[in-house]
């Protein structure tokens, strides 16, 4: 199951071309991007986040507004990614939320799997749950996968309701066992919940998650009602500003690639945990796109983390879930790995006396210490400011100065711990933290079977360029891809995304399965789609079978016209990919079918970058802009300095920095850098 490119119909709201002026705004732990399309033209603005991530997002977008001389009533399509869900989540400052489940499940998001993720752990520690367990009830009622067999009567909803009016909670989560099968209990126990108790956010684990293990759908329900009122306060915060500023409604960056109208996401939090991740993977497939490359492995590296893809045949993965901040969430998600690896992650000496970088960061308030803005710890940024990637301007609408003097004390305090000289702190911090992103790399390629010499490495994000030739070579690959605009491409993403819904729907059934179910499980979901005004979509099915007798399933895709036999055959093909076998003529069961509906957004998909490219080849005059001394094989070394606009059809030897204004970009001796057709800049080992 994956997510990609595709030929598809337009939304009649966005399918101006060129004429259209499209906005994305990517809000950061560090800074906050904009991107303003208009007229075959882009233009770009980079801020440090703000505490109030509204102000933020309209400063960027006045700023690239301004640059454009477009009005914000000209704007046509605005989107949004933000971390929002994200940083509550893994901070703990969600709503206070209670839950309700059947009477003898109180405890299942205590008890969760028993499974232990470091074997031998003598004393593994597990994040406390989110409800506490004197805000977890219970209601006598039972629904079995053969129906209804003890019903839950009105006084038993009743007197829950009257114990939560006494807790006081923001948000209340209903799982009750079953009701992916049958969700008239928790339906009727629901609409009492938001009568009741008006002020709080009611989820219900049959419309948020109607799917089998009990756990996971226990576990997704209660992280989207501990975010939903937190990420429904600031979108509703962003929607009155953004109002105010004469822009159209945002639409919201999904965990699995697509954007939602802002009204249906201030609703339910959980499909927003991966909002901002989720882009810089879709504009890295049109990035790579453009220059006709389709698999590659996307590295974004920003101020606080770094977020790594696999993304084959032009389409990244989609996984069913994953764990975040060690809570299980079971909704469709880009497959992104994420580690505590950025521009600001911070250099310590652990107990042990080893160097570690990260995962604590410097943010964007204060900032690592060469920003002069209080900040005294050394940081990743500091450390390439020092050894001479870096130039004394940030960069982006911002225009932070660097001060090297800072950077250089700040280490030589971290260099002193651990009983080296400067140039060996702050290339060991370099090391480590590309130690480090060298083993996300091989998480999404090497430990799945994939060769990552077969792919180009694509890096973007504020600080990707200036580590990406090094990983590279770590990895043994040849070919780095950086794209335009890429010190902003999670925003650039945020419209070249396709707005997009899913569902899931469990159909288990020992009895078997023949076209017909699908028929009838297909036609269920798409009576949702309907219902969620996804008009002029199309759709794309997914179904998870497994063998009888297997606990997880494989995901295959479902072609029109349904045929059980053909889909039993691409489940065998699946196995056989996955596993180096497969078990012909064995029974398989149906366990979930999944529903993508999606509305292509697909204007910005012209030769913008093309035309930028011809005009840039025929009148720039390929000059350096200067050069300065750069740390390279354990020496310092003349580096030219080039401004990226600059390069025209020259191919530029290492070593050499690339400087562009929300990006630098690293060349190491052995290896050579040019500009294609596409204005992608590749760099090249010679």
């Amino acid at each position: 199951m994956g997510w990609g490119n595709g030929k598809c119909r337009n939304e009649k709201s966005h399918a101006k071309s060129a004429a259209a002026v499209l906005l994305g705004v990517d809000v950061g732990g560090t800074f906050t991007d904009a991107v303003l399309l208009t007229g075959g033209r882009i233009f770009r603005a980079k801020l440090p986040t703000t505490a109030d991530q509204s102000e933020g997002v309209i400063a960027a977008t006045r700023l690239v507004l301004e640059q454009a001389g477009a009005a914000a009533g000209k704007v046509d399509w605005f989107a949004h990614g933000m971390t929002i869900a994200t940083n509550a989540l893994l901070e703990r400052r969600g709503a206070r939320t209670a839950a309700v489940a059947t009477a003898g499940f109180r405890d299942i998001l205590e008890i969760g799997r028993q499974n232990r993720p470091r074997l031998y752990d003598l004393c593994p520690r597990r994040p406390p749950p989110l409800v506490d367990r004197e805000m977890r009830l219970t209601v006598d009622e039972r629904v079995g996968p053969d129906g209804v067999e003890m019903p839950l009567s009105r006084q038993e909803m009743e007197q829950v309701a009257a114990e939560l009016k006494k807790l006081k909670p923001e948000a209340v989560a209903v799982c009750l066992l079953f009701s992916f099968l049958d969700p008239s209990h928790e339906q009727a126990l629901g609409s009492l919940l938001r009568r009741e108790l008006p002020g709080a956010h009611v989820s219900l684990s049959s419309r948020i998650l109607p799917k089998f293990r009990e756990y996971e759908r226990f576990s997704t329900t209660a992280v989207d009602a501990y975010l939903t009122p937190v990420v429904g306060r600031y979108l509703k915060k962003l929607a009155r500003r953004s109002k105010k500023a004469g822009l159209p409604e945002p639409a919201i960056m999904q965990s699995s690639g697509g954007v939602l109208p802002l009204r249906e996401a201030s609703g339910s939090a959980a499909p927003l945990l991966l909002s901002g991740p989720a882009a810089g993977v879709v504009g890295a497939v049109f990035a790579a796109a453009k220059s006709s490359v389709d698999n590659v492995i996307a590295f974004d590296m920003g101020g606080t983390s770094t977020d790594v893809t696999l993304i084959r045949h032009g389409s990244a993965d989609l996984t069913d879930g994953r764990q975040v901040g060690g809570f299980p969430v079971a909704l469709p998600m880009v497959d992104v790995h994420t580690i505590g690896a950025g521009g600001g992650s911070i250099g310590r000496v652990d107990a042990g006396g080893a160097l570690v970088v990260g995962p604590e960061s410097a943010g964007a308030h204060p900032g690592p210490a060469c920003y002069g803005r209080g900040g005294t710890s050394a940081t990743a940024t500091d450390a390439n400011l020092y050894l001479g990637y870096l130039g004394d301007t940030l960069g982006g609408s911002g225009g932070v100065r660097l001060d090297r003097g800072l950077a250089a004390s700040a280490i030589k305090r971290l260099a002193s711990e651990i009983g080296a000289g400067l140039e060996e702190a702050a290339l060991g911090m370099k090391k480590v933290a590309d130690a480090e992103m060298v083993k996300a790399l091989r998480v999404i390629s090497v430990e799945r079977g994939h060769d990552p010499r077969r792919f180009v490495l694509v890096a973007f994000g504020g600080a990707g360029p200036m580590h990406g030739a090094s990983l590279a070579a770590e990895l043994g690959m040849s070919k780095v891809l950086v794209p335009a605009s890429c010190g902003v491409l999670s925003a650039l993403g945020m419209v070249a995304g396709d707005r997009r819904r899913n569902w899931v729907l469990t159909v288990l059934d020992p009895r078997g399965w023949s076209e017909q179910t699908l028929k009838e499980a297909f036609a269920k979901l798409e009576e949702d789609a309907a219902a969620a005004y996804m008009v002029g979509a199309y759709f794309v099915r997914h179904a998870d079978l497994r063998y009888k007798g297997q606990s997880h399933e494989l995901t295959v895709k479902v072609d029109l016209p349904y045929n059980a036999a053909r889909l039993y055959a691409a489940f065998e093909r699946a196995h056989e990919n996955a596993y180096g076998f497969s078990f012909p003529g064995r029974a398989a069961e149906l366990v979930n079918v999944r529903l993508a509906a999606i509305i292509a957004m697909d204007s910005l998909r012209g030769n913008t970058a093309g035309t930028r490219r011809k005009k840039t080849a025929a009148h720039v005059r390929s000059v350096p802009a200067g050069e300065r001394l750069a740390f390279f094989d354990g020496s310092w070394q003349t580096a030219q300095v080039w401004r990226r606009d600059r390069i025209g059809e020259r191919r530029i030897p290492g070593p050499a920095v690339i400087e562009e204004d929300e990006a630098t970009t690293v060349v190491p001796p052995r290896w050579a850098a040019f500009i294609d057709n596409a204005y992608n800049l590749w760099l090249e080992a010679c």
